[in-house]
């Protein structure tokens, strides 16, 4: 029985329920979090059933694993807040209910610690429509203080699940991932780069050790931030456990207040898949604006030319990507100041007149006369040494003199008003001067420290111009996949996801990434046929079906393509331009292969009544034929027909008759999920694709 007064508070819908609890008008802590609650369980009680006990070795009561946990109460472990005076005194606040208010799907609690003059704000939400938890945190003082670290609301994670999957990788081989157990301690990932970088993707999943992509318990989260993050996975002595999620330590400057970036979460009973479909129509629904509908065929000239820009040669390129089916056409590196390499012009974002005598409108209109539109790339937030900029403003540079330079660049102060102004007057010009639908906005070298301001920085900027150029498409480029968070998608509509253009390592990285990003904003190229990053040979049809997964572009010269290469690519892009509208709306379902040689994925409409099935043999497997493919998500009693997109282009050393070689196949989708779909055999670096209806 409880001893003291309790307050609860419900964030429910039909997948999950998160109850949470104030004792004694303290900091409230999530007694329950996991499978939606039936109506009318007592919160109370879950309140009372979730005290612990004490024995030997211990206080005399358990700190609170709260929405954040306070040095005050004796916490064991990693706090919620670490706060400083004025004048460098630590600080441990113990705060107290102040008041709530309801908002339509969620509520702000407020505690105060009214002999330190700091007020704690929660602001909790879930989405219906999503399901997913919205969660963030604000600290106000009436004083100026120094917060070395302030956590977003603190969740708990049972102890039945026992592992997490992390994130890291490294240009060109983003979003691997790492299954871990739980073990005391901590494990603390802090990203100082400054950006959200290609080694600290702020995810986390936590699950169970039988947990896979279609059953199975998983908790996941992610912090929409684009800056430097923490996260800390920590395991108490007493067997607790607790996920924090926030600011990269020391990165806010003193002052009266302080927020997080908004932490997402969600629990899912259904595998990975569950949590993954989650994310993906939050991104696609709630959180990009503006997306340009249907997603245009998108064409980019850098791996064709590099620097090394010619009139007459970016039409005849333009021209063959018309052809082939492009509705976008991107100019990117090369085209300002006087770049011919990457050691000058950044900060000078004016037409070269060497390149470009009559600027870039005879490029545009002849762009614009086949039918694309026209893009642009740019990288506002550096500057190299070799520039007009740099030579009159050399104090707008981020950091010391003598830090090292990243790839021969230096990045400019972007919380310095100034600077913003600077780059959005050049930026505009560009805008308003050309017809101009899109940008490329890239981002090349990790910061030389770790700055909150300057990602708000950032935000300010494209805030500023989205406002003003609505019409105008913004890609987060940042090497590719440097920097893709919710926070960035809130200002763009598209992320690059790697620089690698090599089909088989998109297919690895496009399958972990859908545990998040949906196919809609995550760009994927054919590239040319010998990849610029991996030096492998690929064959056409890899390499156009591995980009027809997501939004589909080209990144090569096409004027490489030998006739069947061309044929090849037209039928591909033609058969993504007839199943776009419902592809870029489909869930895309992660499938559990038996065969580690074999990725392969399920985009499932909207309505249930179609999907399309990705399965892409990356090596030769260790057995002779191919396992059955299990599907997953369709309705068990209704009956789907299949077939085999790609049938034609079954081997010679296929010499058997397996069905969808040569038929289409009609069963239930109790038998697709169960059994699953027995396809003819296949060397590796190819890839089958299959068309379900249901009937």
């Amino acid at each position: 029985m409880i001893c003291q007064p309790v307050k609860t508070w419900h964030l429910g819908d039909q997948h999950q329920s998160l109850v949470l609890a104030s004792f004694d008008n303290r900091l409230p802590e999530a007694v329950y979090w996991g499978p939606a609650l039936p109506t009318g369980e007592s919160h109370k009680t879950l309140s009372a059933a979730s005290l612990m006990d004490v024995t030997g070795g211990m206080v005399d009561k358990n700190a609170a694993i709260s929405l954040c946990p306070e040095a005050s109460q004796t916490f064991p472990g990693q706090t919620g807040l670490t706060v400083r005076s004025r004048d460098g005194n630590p600080l441990a606040p113990a705060f107290r209910y102040e008041s709530e208010a309801a908002s339509e799907h969620g509520l702000s609690l407020v505690f105060a610690d009214k002999a330190l003059d700091l007020t704690l704000v929660l602001d909790l939400t879930l989405t219906p429509e999503t399901s997913l938890l919205k969660l963030q945190t604000r600290l106000e003082s009436a004083d100026i203080v120094q917060v070395d670290w302030l956590a977003a609301p603190v969740l708990p994670v049972p102890a039945h699940t026992g592992e997490m999957i992390e994130f890291s990788g490294r240009w060109c081989a983003e979003f691997l991932t790492r299954r871990l157990p739980f073990a005391p301690g901590a494990r603390l990932r802090d990203n100082r780069s400054g950006r959200t970088d290609h080694a600290h993707f702020p995810g986390l999943i936590v699950c169970t050790p039988g947990t896979s992509n279609t059953q199975g318990e998983a908790l996941a989260f992610h912090y929409g931030w684009s800056g430097g993050h923490r996260m800390v996975a920590e395991e108490l002595a007493d067997g607790r456990r607790q996920v924090q999620f926030g600011h990269a330590g020391g990165s806010q400057a003193a002052g009266r207040h302080f927020v997080t970036a908004p932490l997402y979460a969600t629990y899912s009973a259904g595998g990975f898949n569950g949590a993954a479909i989650r994310f993906q129509r939050h991104v696609r629904d709630a959180v990009v604006k503006d997306m340009r509908t249907p997603r245009p065929v998108h064409y980019n000239c850098w791996e064709a030319v590099y620097f090394d820009h010619k009139l007459d040669e970016l039409k005849a390129i333009a021209t063959h990507a018309a052809g082939l089916g492009a509705e976008r056409f991107v100019l990117d590196d090369g085209w300002f100041g006087l770049r011919d390499d990457d050691t000058s012009s950044l900060g000078d974002w004016v037409i070269d007149g060497r390149k470009y005598p009559d600027g870039l409108t005879p490029l545009i209109d002849h762009v614009k006369a086949l039918g694309l539109e026209f893009g642009l790339w740019f990288e506002p937030e550096m500057i190299n040494e070799d520039s007009d900029l740099y030579r009159a403003h050399p104090d707008w540079v981020l950091g010391p003199s003598d830090q090292t330079r990243g790839r021969q660049q230096l990045v400019l102060d972007m919380a310095r008003e100034d600077v913003r102004t600077h780059l959005y007057g050049q930026i505009a010009t560009i805008l308003r001067d050309n017809d101009i639908g899109y940008i490329k906005w890239d981002h090349n070298r990790v910061l030389p420290l770790v700055d909150a301001a300057q990602t708000e920085g950032v935000y300010q900027l494209i805030d500023r111009l989205r406002a003003n150029f609505p019409q105008v498409e913004i890609e987060s480029c940042a090497s590719g996949g440097g920097r893709i968070d919710f926070g960035i998608l809130e200002r763009t509509q598209r992320v690059w996801l790697s620089d690698s253009n090599d089909a088989l390592e998109r297919q690895r990285i496009q399958h972990d990434a859908a545990l998040y990003l949906p196919a809609a904003v995550t760009g994927s190229h054919v590239g040319p046929r010998r990849c610029h990053t991996s030096g492998r040979t690929l064959d056409i049809r890899i390499r156009a079906w591995t980009a027809a997964q997501r939004h589909m572009g080209f990144e090569m010269d096409p004027r490489e393509l030998t006739e069947d290469e061309t044929d090849v690519l037209r039928e591909v892009t033609s058969w993504w331009k007839a199943n776009r509208d419902w592809m870029m709306r489909a869930d895309i379902l992660r499938l559990d292969s038996s065969d580690p040689a074999v990725i392969a994925e399920q985009q499932l409409a909207e309505n249930g009544d179609r999907f399309a099935v990705f399965a892409a043999q990356i090596r030769a497997s260790d057995q002779i034929l191919p396992h059955p493919v299990r599907l997953t998500g369709l309705d068990p009693a209704s009956l789907y027909r299949i077939s085999l997109a790609n049938r034609d282009q079954a081997p010679q050393l296929s010499r058997g008759s397996p069905f969808l070689k040569t038929e289409d196949l009609e069963v239930s989708g109790q038998y697709l999920m169960s059994h699953g779909l027995t396809l003819p055999w296949r060397f590796p670096e190819t890839i089958w694709v299959l068309e379900g209806q249901r009937l």
